[in-house]
């Protein structure tokens, strides 16, 4: 059983392989140049202060790469669930194939076995080699990248350390039980897409900012969180302050939401945008002064400051760890639910 089954896998195994031989090639004559120029560079910031500068214009020389890179290990676990998991029962069913396969001596519950995992330890080896390359390649990157392309932003986050595992299993078992439910390849490939999709959009959104109690701060604006501020000439006597998704102290924290608040604590503002009440015909706030970051000062000495939710950068392996075990604990269901729906209701 083995045997076949390598026989029928070894096309797609020996393409893969080669793909992943040649990523892993690039990969190793580049990132040692980028690790180098990332040292070099934040030495020579360092002493001048101008590390900002710097983080823009290293990220943006790599950021093709960088996002082509993420998008791949993204992509790796669907193409794992439509082309090895939905045809693995199908292309049988459709076949008519699996009236003789399952009439022979190995029963059902083996050929299963076997097929689920030989294919699906090489997805998930596939993804976890793939996931742990780009996550070392791409870690100087990871370190300038923007709050929005931060290794905790929930885009970035399912393309680095061991999460892919966690994905590309689920999805393989999620395309063989969809596979086993629609019996017809396209419509369970198409299937199988959509309720990934779902689960990987409702992850970030409802799950993963829970998996640990977010931390509640509050911390004066400065050039880490204040993205702008500006006088509405309709609002005379106001300043109107934009923060950034970021909190002090805390580099490549990801902030679930964040406001600006008065000396009271109530919330000025929504969506990260808040007006202070001040003098905008005299003193730090008007133009005259600059504006700028005598104004800035003179808005924290008033008491107003930024109140933010999120999770430090700390519990990025812990939540690696959390996620990829609520995935594996899917994956075991749903492979219970195969063996069971093999041997007693498909025929």
């Amino acid at each position: 059983m083995i045997w076949l089954t390598w026989r029928q896998f070894r096309g797609s195994a020996a393409t893969t392989a080669a793909l992943l031989v040649i990523l892993a090639t690039a990969l190793a004559l580049t990132g040692p140049g980028l690790v180098s120029d990332y040292s070099a560079g934040i030495a020579a910031c360092t002493q001048d202060n101008t590390c900002d500068r710097f983080y823009d214009h290293f990220f943006g020389g790599h950021e093709t790469s960088f996002t082509a890179l993420t998008l791949v290990v993204l992509l790796l676990p669907a193409l794992a669930g439509l082309f090895w998991g939905a045809p693995l029962i199908t292309r049988e069913l459709e076949a008519g194939t699996h009236l003789m396969v399952w009439n022979q001596s190995i029963t059902r519950s083996r050929w299963l076995a076997v097929k689920l995992g030989l294919t699906g330890l090489t997805a998930v080896a596939v993804a976890g080699l793939c996931g742990l390359m780009v996550t070392w390649w791409s870690d100087p990157l990871d370190r300038s990248a923007a709050e929005n392309l931060a290794l905790m932003a929930p885009l970035v986050f399912g393309a680095r350390g061991i999460a892919p595992m966690g994905y590309a299993a689920f999805t393989f078992v999620l395309g063989v039980t969809v596979g086993m439910l629609v019996r017809r390849t396209l419509p369970a490939m198409a299937l199988t897409l959509a309720v990934f999709a779902a689960i990987q959009l409702a992850m970030p959104l409802l799950v993963r900012p829970h998996l640990m109690p977010p931390i509640t701060s509050t911390f004066e604006l400065g050039k880490t969180n204040v993205n702008g501020i500006g006088v509405n000439r309709d609002r005379g006597g106001y300043v109107e302050i934009q923060l950034r998704s970021a909190v002090p102290g805390h580099a490549g924290a990801w902030v679930l939401s964040a406001g600006l608040v008065d000396p009271s604590g109530r919330t000025l503002g929504t969506g990260g945008e808040g007006a202070v009440p001040i003098s905008t015909t005299s003193g730090p706030c008007a133009p005259s002064a600059g504006g700028g970051d005598g104004c800035i000062v003179e808005i924290n000495r008033l008491g107003y400051r930024q109140q933010a939710t999120y999770q430090p950068l700390e519990r990025f392996w812990p939540f690696q760890w959390t996620e990829t075990g609520i995935y594996a604990l899917l994956t075991l269901g749903l492979t219970w639910f195969c063996f069971w729906w093999i041997r007693r209701r498909l025929s």
